[in-house]
């Protein structure tokens, strides 16, 4: 006998009583109940706010780019399922307003002298570099206290997250100031976090979803008789990148040595200012004036707003050139996913290196 499915008011109902003490269950004794007290009270919020997507779109009284931009997003969300093969599930298909631009805010944090982050860890997710944190407030509270240990802090608003197929994940009304191709391309990579997630490998998740991300925009295209996108701002992201990378790898070299603190300092600050002179140079030169990054390069710089690069690009040369051996069939491709996730993480890690290195053509 087929069941009726629950009513999302029952479900958030149930979710009200049962998630907030499934939580607590979860985690180690060492937690703060405050902060995941408001992890859970901002997920349940989140969950009350949704609405299925076709009561928006049928509703004449919303307002008509928003129903017009939805209308775009469940033509991809259908095609995602039907020809990448991603979870065919009511994420994405539900809308949400949450009254604010991001769903949470992260804090990132560090040492002085190393790009070493505060790890999190949790029982879904496993171990991330961050704390998120549904309210503003909250996250520069928690940014004020570590700062007055001496740490180097960052805050970054985040317009949307999976919840690794838990629940079913709305669209947000943060995500609405997107085009209707990057509205796409986010619900590809959330979808890919839903098909194949590994605890405690934030690169290989990421990236695995990066490269879903990429693909799928590139299929999505072709289907529907577009050209090929000319690439121009992923170059310069992957160029800007590579400048915070070098950086990286600067400071790591420069933390190493048995320096005093002030001499440290001081060699810290100029190698951000380099960086900075680095941008400049490129965006003058080679870029024709794009003043895309500027706010990032002249806002303030430290180690924790260093973190986030290269956590979503790292193996995506590996993924494409996976995909490229299964002869671009995702479900094969997913598989080998699944497999290389299970595998001790070196020997994972051992693997993608191999896969991501081009093959010499010579003999």
């Amino acid at each position: 006998m087929i069941r009726p499915r629950p009513s999302l008011g029952l479900l958030d109902r149930v979710l009200r009583v049962l998630f907030p003490g499934m939580l607590f269950l979860l985690l180690n004794g060492c937690a703060s109940v405050s902060y995941y007290s408001q992890l859970a009270s901002g997920q349940l919020q989140l969950l009350r706010a949704r609405e299925p997507v076709s009561s928006v779109i049928a509703d004449p009284d919303r307002d008509q780019k928003l129903r017009a931009h939805l209308i775009q997003s469940q033509k991809a969300r259908t095609f995602a399922s039907q020809q990448l093969h991603l979870p065919d599930n009511q994420s994405y298909r539900l809308y949400a307003d949450i009254g604010r631009p991001y769903v949470v805010w992260n804090v990132f944090v560090t040492p002085e002298f190393s790009l070493k982050p505060q790890n999190h860890c949790f029982p879904i997710a496993g171990c991330v570099a961050y704390r998120g944190y549904y309210s503003q407030s909250a996250a520069r509270g928690e940014a004020a206290l570590q700062r007055l240990q001496g740490m180097d802090v960052s805050i970054g608003g985040v317009e949307a997250y999976s919840t690794l197929g838990w629940f079913n994940d709305p669209i947000m009304n943060s995500m609405m100031g997107w085009g209707d191709e990057r509205l796409a391309t986010l619900i590809f990579h959330e979808l890919a976090h839903q098909r194949v997630y590994v605890k405690d490998d934030t690169e290989f998740n990421e990236s695995f979803a990066t490269f879903v991300e990429q693909e799928g925009t590139r299929q999505w295209r072709a289907f529907r008789s577009l050209p090929p996108d000319d690439n121009k701002q992923a170059r310069h992201r992957d160029q800007f990148i590579q400048l915070v990378l070098n950086t990286r790898t600067q400071l790591e070299a420069l933390y190493a040595l048995p320096l005093p603190p002030e001499q440290m300092r001081q060699r810290k600050v100029a190698a951000f200012e380099q960086l900075r002179a680095e941008y400049r140079q490129l965006r003058d030169d080679q870029w024709a004036g794009d003043k895309r990054y500027d706010a990032w390069i002249n806002a303030p710089l430290n180690n924790a707003r260093l973190l986030p690069f290269g956590l979503y690009d790292q193996w995506v040369p590996a993924f494409a050139a996976l995909f490229k051996q299964q002869g671009g069939d995702w479900v094969r491709f997913y598989a080998q996913v699944e497999k290389l996730g299970a595998l001790p993480v070196e020997q994972r890690k051992a693997v993608l290196k191999a896969m991501a290195e081009p093959k010499s053509t010579d003999g």
